[in-house]
């Protein structure tokens, strides 16, 4: 527990923005997990409606400084390869 009053206020601001950003990540989390399953189903129309929906998820997190820009697009690659390669 910090004991300095600006330590103090850096952990309660800390807490804040974690509480901001953390649907964010889990929006972007679940969308991705959604097209890899549809994708190890075999079930590639579902897939690719879903692939949209993950991507913008994921160009939000990166909007918002949750992940870094390459981060995001090393993710966007990786999903848009598994759906073509089961085509």
């Amino acid at each position: 527990m910090p004991l300095l009053k600006s330590s103090i206020k850096h952990m309660k601001q800390s807490v804040a923005r974690r509480a901001r950003r953390l649907p964010f990540k889990t929006s972007m989390k679940t969308q991705i997990r959604k097209v890899t399953v549809l994708v190890k189903a075999d079930k590639l129309a579902d897939a690719a409606k879903a692939l949209p929906i993950a991507f913008k998820a994921i160009d939000m997190a990166a909007k918002k400084n949750i992940i870094h820009w390459k981060n995001a697009a090393r993710k966007k690659s990786s999903l848009s390869r598994m759906v073509a390669r089961v085509k």
